[in-house]
């Protein structure tokens, strides 16, 4: 692997952002979270594992590739890629892939990067943090290499744009079209009289009558963090619109607005009511304790990304068969509109940290993707890969949908983890959680997440 060398402003960024991601374990959303078993690396052909690489190994004609594609359907996929590239490739390059728990692989990376051994190929969700590889030296400019392959023209122009930054096209997306939104179980639905909501007052209304029958309305692990700012996002969206959000990230407005603290509010109301698990803050999306809330039917709804399409199908088709969703309901009187949406178009982008032959070589890997053999994969194993014409192949009701209602929207606003700084991130993300803990209140987290922002504003002009 390719040592690459840290300017001193990527030193500077890096260790901001390593700083950030040791202390809280920055968790990013997307599918593909692990079992919390040891990484190991995918050898591609024949199926077989090995421990994984410390940062630097593998010999000059190996592309390293670190992902988080450690179970389901998710990993058939990339498996599938890579066993694909190494199997017809002239270029004389193999992939080797290198699988990571979703919440360890951010601080994995930076740690690799921060020693000035970031692998060749690597996966991140766009946003602040892609920028800050790419600003510390970690990402090729793509655009060259990127626009002679065969399938460019297949590409979402919205998934592209979130690879971009300045213009420039430094990560390929390649895994899901992802947003936020409410999964529920008919059968429960169905038993108590129980109808999809159309306002927020319809879904209080919903929580209550599942409490009323001993059943908790969302199953929530919020120990990972992000899984409970879904909730913050979607009610500060429906509250506010996004202007709020956008103002704020650029300064002309503070996240000390009133859809933020209506938010903040919300959620605690909802704790104190108790609309989520004992313990919700104790509890570990990565192992499993939200869904298998859902699969025991302790729990009658589930707020997340729509990858658990993919993910309660692959644990259990006779499950995900009693499974329905909905688009999070309106705020009635707010003014925002009801179709914006939160998440991602891409869902997970492939950038390289390598040059010349290796370089044009892990492109073709990366855009392996976009070939209709593998564009097949992905929608047979519940995702909806970010390329033109995929909507339109898709039979699965649930993710017909979701699709319709990412269709539908007039915006949709990236993760705010993924979005923000690394630090604006973690000021977010931490507030978020104590909301939830009822350590803080609204108006203190809002204005950590406004000091965080206002740092890193003064800093970057």
């Amino acid at each position: 692997m390719k040592r690459t060398h840290v300017t001193v402003l990527g030193k500077r960024a890096l260790a901001v952002a390593l700083g950030v991601v040791c202390a809280v374990g920055l968790a990013a959303c997307g599918s593909g979270s692990g079992s919390g078993a040891a990484a190991t690396t995918a050898a591609s052909g024949g199926g077989q594992t090995a421990a994984a690489p410390a940062p630097g190994g593998g010999d000059d004609k190996t592309i390293e590739f670190w992902h988080i594609a450690t179970e389901g359907g998710h990993k058939v996929k990339v498996e599938a890629a890579i066993e694909k590239f190494n199997s017809t490739t002239q270029s004389g390059y193999k992939v080797v892939g290198v699988p990571i728990q979703n919440d360890t692989y951010k601080e994995k990376l930076v740690i690799a990067m921060s020693s000035g051994e970031c692998p060749d190929a690597y996966v991140s969700w766009s946003g602040g943090p892609m920028n800050e590889y790419i600003n510390s030296g970690f990402a090729r400019e793509l655009d060259a290499l990127f626009d002679a392959t065969p399938n460019k023209d297949k590409y979402l122009e919205g998934a592209l744009a979130q690879g971009r930054l300045d213009g420039k096209l430094y990560g390929i997306p390649y895994h899901n079209t992802s947003i936020s939104g409410v999964f529920y179980n008919t059968e429960i639905f169905a038993k108590y009289g129980l109808e999809e909501p159309k306002t927020l007052e319809d879904l209080e209304k919903i929580c209550d009558t599942l409490l009323e029958n001993d059943i908790i309305p969302f199953a929530l692990a919020n120990g990972s963090k992000w899984t409970g700012s879904m909730y913050f996002m979607s009610l500060a969206a429906r509250k506010g619109g996004l202007e709020p959000f956008q103002k704020a990230v650029a300064g002309e407005g503070t996240f000390e607005d009133a859809a933020f603290i209506y938010a903040g509010e919300k959620i605690q109301e909802w704790v104190k009511k108790g609309y989520f698990p004992e313990g919700v803050n104790s509890l570990s999306e990565d192992d499993g304790q939200a869904k298998q809330l859902m699969y025991q039917e302790a729990a009658g709804m589930l707020l997340c990304g729509s990858w658990y399409t993919g993910t309660f199908s692959d644990d259990s088709k006779e499950f995900y068969a009693k499974v329905n969703w909905f688009s999070f309901p309106e705020i009635t009187g707010s003014g925002a509109d009801p179709k914006i949406q939160i998440g991602t178009v891409g869902d997970q982008f492939i950038s390289m940290n390598c040059d010349g032959d290796k370089l044009k070589a892990a492109v073709e890997f990366a855009t392996i993707f976009s070939d209709d053999d593998m564009i097949q994969v992905g929608i047979d194993n519940g995702t909806v890969p970010p390329f033109k014409g995929v909507v339109d192949q898709l039979t699965d009701p649930c993710t017909v949908k979701i699709m319709q209602a990412a269709a539908d929207a007039p915006e949709i606003q990236l993760w705010y983890d993924q979005y923000l700084p690394p630090a604006v991130a973690t000021a977010h993300l931490d507030g978020s959680q104590e909301i939830f803990g009822l350590t803080k209140t609204p108006e203190q987290a809002a204005k950590m997440m406004q000091d965080a922002m206002a740092k890193y504003n003064s800093e970057s002009k």
